[in-house]
């Protein structure tokens, strides 16, 4: 099985209300089928530790449900793609745990990529941000 999971996070001022969003499809056939989406309110916090809870997130609930698929990382922040990566090194504190729990959890899985979108590429994922921010009006 191959997945594909798309993630986002944002914060409406930085640090600000705050929410991560994310979609695994099953792409093993060339059909999209949609096997979880995601949008949940943070509360008050960063644009980087919003992108970064999304992406745990979403690597979490494939390793609950799938651990054996293949899976395939979009995401439209490039710096923690090239954090993940090992390109970019994690200076902020408060990201630093989160980037180690994925990275853990991202070793369990045997065959990963992750790599950078734009934002028209990651559509549905800031869709459900936008969507967990505005309920919280």
């Amino acid at each position: 099985m191959k997945l594909l999971l798309n993630t986002d996070g944002g914060s409406r001022g930085n640090p600000g209300p705050a929410a991560y969003g994310f979609v695994i499809q099953d792409i093993t056939s060339g059909a999209v089928i949609i096997l979880e989406k995601c949008g949940k309110y943070l509360g008050i916090t960063t644009n980087n530790q919003a992108e970064y809870q999304g992406l745990l997130a979403g690597v979490r609930w494939v390793v609950e449900k799938q651990p054996s698929a293949e899976l395939v990382i979009k995401m439209d922040s490039l710096l923690i793609v090239n954090q993940i990566k090992g390109l970019y090194k994690v200076k902020s504190p408060e990201l630093f745990p989160i980037f180690q729990e994925v990275r853990g959890l991202l070793s369990s899985i045997p065959n990963w990529s992750i790599e950078h979108t734009y934002r028209e590429g990651n559509s549905f994922a800031d869709s459900l941000v936008n969507e967990a921010l505005d309920a919280q009006k």
